[in-house]
């Protein structure tokens, strides 16, 4: 049976991990290293610019300031982040499940620290008996560094995912549901060779 025939009468998340799982990890990476940009122009503006730290607001930030201080933004990029990778999960297999899945639980504390966050700029009532918003390990690392470090550990493995499923073993490549599994070449599967010439 072929693979958008399973798909038929089922819900969106077969489409994605079917007919449409390139597409989807693709605009779905479109939008991450769109997030990892930003956090990288502020760490840069900060660091290299000398601005200070009111000021390394991003690119957006520049003509947008308050969607540097917006807690809703921050909330909910986090929560489309977590979103994205349960839901694109099942289209990944073997070695590269497994690092998806890393990301995908690194990115639910990433979302719970957000939410710590979110809930304190709602209410007013600031943890730790801070002046503003705190998450848990903000305790230990400032804002920025922390995020740029959360976003660098989530990425790092959705990109050995990503990387992994595009070159799946024989025995993962037999496993893969995707539509696009067909173009993913085992590494270890030998190239045909051209018959020689008499």
């Amino acid at each position: 049976m072929r693979v958008h025939e399973a798909e038929r009468g089922r819900g969106l998340v077969a489409r994605i991990n079917g007919r449409y799982h390139q597409a989807a990890v693709r605009l779905y990476l479109l939008i991450v290293v769109a997030h990892w940009a930003e956090h990288l122009v502020q760490a840069y503006q900060i660091w290299v610019l000398g601005k200070p730290r009111p000021a390394a607001r991003g690119v957006l930030g520049q003509f947008y300031p308050w969607l540097v201080t917006s807690e809703w933004l921050h909330y909910g990029y986090a929560l489309l982040m977590l979103v994205g990778l349960f839901l694109l999960r099942p289209g990944f297999v073997g070695r590269a499940r497994t690092w998806w899945t890393i990301s995908l639980a690194l990115q639910f504390w990433h979302h719970i620290e957000h939410a710590l966050l979110f809930i304190q700029a709602q209410t007013g009532a600031y943890l730790f008996g801070a002046k503003v918003p705190t998450s848990i390990l903000q305790l230990v690392l400032p804002r920025v560094e922390l995020h740029l470090f959360y976003n660098s550990v989530v990425f790092i493995p959705m990109v050995v995912a990503m990387y992994l499923h595009l070159r799946p073993s024989p025995a993962e490549s037999a496993a893969m549901s995707c539509a696009c599994a067909a173009s993913h070449r085992p590494y270890r599967e030998p190239m045909p060779s051209s018959p020689m010439p008499a």
